[in-house]
């Protein structure tokens, strides 16, 4: 069996057990197949597409495509998954990083306040300014931002301990050191500590949605999607929160469902924020808002 074959094979395989658009099941495919082969480039996938492929290496992409066909995601059979130009460790402990979050990271670096020369502001410690991520799961959010700007404290929560270990490996093997990680159940742990940023793509689907018996979202930690009959149960206690939590000049940002946004615009002006707003994802859907404390 050749390289090229085996892929077409697997792209047919795929296509028809999942519903997948060929362009979709031909880049699973390759990313399943080139990890089979030793992690080898998707690349290289395509330049030796008539090269045989060895038993051994044919059997064990047989067993990752084997997990892919019955819907396991493959983000949780490779182990990673890449977000903001970033490769995060990920498990069915955390939430798969989805590129539509990626807009409440580019919000949270457009409101991040500039560094301040000393701490006669009054925010965060001496130049650097404080960033809470909530729920942050594998550490996408929190770790992204703190990369993008070293000068930045960033602090990320989650009640989750298996979670939070996740974000403890994603951290380390980035090598960033201006994220710390704390145990918490939204703002419990926090006393009175306040920040100049609060992100956080909180769960938001309905208890009752049926979404959440399909696709990836079967596999996935139910606790980490569901919220309450409506979705917004965690976000209510978020937004709640934020004003005791946040300097004078800080936003809150919150990730929600499709068809959230007025309701959470709402929230955001009944707990005192302004300058509120909902940000559009790039399918045009109102996906992230956020709001400011006076």
């Amino acid at each position: 069996m050749t390289v090229g074959r085996l892929m077409v094979q697997a792209q047919a395989a795929l296509a028809g057990a999942l519903g997948l658009a060929p362009s979709e099941a031909r880049i699973e495919v390759q990313m399943l197949l080139a990890r089979a082969l030793g992690d080898v480039a998707r690349a290289w996938l395509l330049a030796h597409e008539q090269d045989p492929v060895a038993p051994e290496r044919q059997a064990a992409f047989n067993s990752l495509l084997d997990r892919r066909l019955v819907g396991e995601p493959v983000a949780y059979i490779l182990g990673e998954r890449e977000f903001f130009g970033l490769t995060f460790k990920v498990t069915p402990a955390t939430l798969i990083p989805r590129p539509e979050t990626e807009l409440l990271v580019e919000m949270a670096l457009q409101h991040l306040p500039s560094p301040q020369p000393s701490p006669a502001s009054g925010r965060g410690r001496g130049s650097l300014f404080r960033v809470l991520d909530l729920g942050t799961g594998s550490g996408a959010i929190a770790l992204s931002i703190a990369h993008a700007r070293p000068e930045a404290e960033v602090l990320a929560c989650d009640a989750s301990f298996a979670a939070l270990a996740v974000a403890c490996a994603n951290a380390q093997r980035l090598g960033i050191a201006n994220a710390a990680l704390l145990q918490s159940n939204w703002y419990s742990a926090l006393a009175a500590q306040r920040f100049d940023l609060i992100v956080s793509n909180p769960p938001y689907v309905a208890a009752g949605d049926p979404h959440l018996q399909h696709g990836d979202l079967r596999f996935e930690p139910p606790a980490a999607l569901a919220s309450g009959s409506d979705g917004l149960e965690d976000i209510r206690h978020i937004v709640a929160g934020a004003p005791a939590h946040l300097h004078p000049g800080g936003w809150l940002l919150l990730e929600h469902g499709y068809d959230q946004a007025a309701q959470v615009r709402e929230l955001l002006r009944e707990a005192g924020l302004v300058e509120v707003f909902s940000a559009r994802d790039l399918s045009g859907i109102e996906r992230v808002s956020g709001g400011c404390l006076t």
